[in-house]
């Protein structure tokens, strides 16, 4: 029986010929992140331990992201037992400041993250790297504690659940809107512990941000990785990016499935995803009248410099309604730079827009736009639990950066075909 790209990439990283599913394996690793909220614990686990070494300085990633910049003293706390830690052992990937950016966003972009690597991360969106071809998944502290010590750690080998797109994308469509639907379809929990994979002609029309998009919300649906077979659009990607050598792996035509999930796109219009859950989607032209007081462009999962330009086409030449904040993300220093010298923050100023540093912030609910009591948000962030991006009382929307910019100067959830003869306030 063949393998999966899964199986494959699992299998060479625990030297073996063959693996299938169900098996217990012992694999090494190619990078090892941690962030300002994961890392102090995986630090203290690794001192516990007698750790006096990290296995290789130049595969420990550590990255403040998240409640960065400092939003308090104990945030600060957290970042300096990051960096006392990056110093001693002369981590050669560490990020802080200026040189950070959201960690997901960042690792690809910076030629760390490559297409045939085993990734594990202490944060549950690393699966966002499959969209490069790699095993990458999520995993605790002090997992990250034992694989920064040996290089090593143990993963049971997942069922893959195969997600074929075939059809044309619908206008306003994106890669968001496709792992929202699929969402929607299966549960929060239909492919627990599973790899998704994600094939069909349609992906020919996906951008890498639209593929990082996807990968990055396969955990809302449980599963243990999300993963596209590498392309000439990845070879495009990584060619110019990568630190290292890196290895293209693809299913073999008799590789077995857990299960096949067909979608016809042709179908799909712009999705949004109600409170409490990432699976209680609808349609667009199903969500009604909701007004709202803010909107989030931004996040590992739709922060990347194609979001911004989308939004900025939207926005350019109008304003943010009323009562309404809209708050501007750029994921990391490099898509700031290419934002502000495309002329995208005047666009985004003009509208009345509010731009952030990199950071993580609101959408953990950690700062740079939390919501009230009753407030409502619109964000291109991947999770919207009861009292994620702030009070209990809340309620975010989840949608592609298209759709967010509309409902921005809408002042409620909308399609961006609303806007025809909307102009400056």
């Amino acid at each position: 029986m063949g393998m999966t790209i899964t199986e494959k990439i699992l299998a060479e990283h625990g030297g073996l010929k063959e693996v299938h599913p169900g098996m217990l394996i012992n694999a090494r690793v190619d990078i090892a992140l941690g962030h300002d909220v994961t890392a102090p614990i995986a630090i203290g686990e690794f001192k516990k331990a007698g750790g006096h070494k990290v296995f290789d300085r130049n595969k420990v990633v550590l990255v403040a992201d998240h409640f960065t910049p400092n939003k308090d003293i104990q945030s600060a706390q957290q970042v300096k037992i990051m960096r006392d830690f990056a110093k001693e052992h002369k981590i050669s990937h560490y990020y802080e400041g200026g040189d950070a950016g959201v960690c997901h966003v960042l690792l690809p972009e910076q030629g760390i993250a490559l297409p045939g690597d085993l990734i594990i991360g202490a944060d549950s969106h690393t699966c966002t790297y499959g969209a490069l071809g790699a095993f990458a998944t999520g995993v605790g502290s002090s997992d990250l504690a034992a694989a920064m010590l040996t290089g090593e750690l143990w993963f049971k080998v997942p069922e893959t659940m195969k997600i074929v797109f075939h059809g044309k994308l619908n206008k306003w469509v994106s890669g968001k809107d496709l792992i929202l639907y699929v969402i929607g379809q299966i549960g929060v929990d239909g492919a627990t512990y599973q790899a998704m994979e994600f094939t069909g002609e349609t992906l020919g029309e996906l951008t890498m941000a639209d593929r990082f998009t996807m990968a990055n919300m396969v955990i809302e649906a449980g599963a243990k990785n999300g993963i596209f077979v590498p392309d000439e659009t990845t070879k495009e990607y990584v060619q110019s990016r990568a630190e290292r050598e890196y290895t293209f792996h693809e299913s073999d035509a008799n590789a077995n499935y857990a299960s096949v999930l067909e979608i016809d796109v042709s179908k799909i219009e712009p999705q949004i995803a109600f409170p409490p859950l990432p699976s209680n989607v609808r349609g667009l032209s199903k969500v009604g009248s909701i007004k709202i007081d803010q909107v989030i462009i931004g996040s590992c999962t739709n922060g990347r410099i194609e979001d911004l330009r989308l939004a900025a086409q939207l926005l350019k030449g109008k304003q943010v309604a009323p009562y309404v904040r809209l708050i501007i993300i750029p994921t990391t220093p490099d898509v700031y730079r290419i934002a502000m010298s495309e002329g995208l923050f005047d666009i985004f100023l003009d509208a009345k827009a509010i731009i952030s540093p990199p950071t993580c912030g609101p959408c953990l609910g950690g700062h740079m736009g939390i919501l009230a009591d009753g407030e409502r948000a619109v964000a291109t962030t991947n999770r919207n639990f009861t009292g994620r991006m702030g009070h209990p009382g809340s309620e975010v929307y989840l949608a592609n950066p298209a759709v967010a910019a509309a409902s921005a100067i809408l002042g409620r959830i909308a399609g961006p075909d609303e806007l025809k003869g909307v102009h400056k306030i």
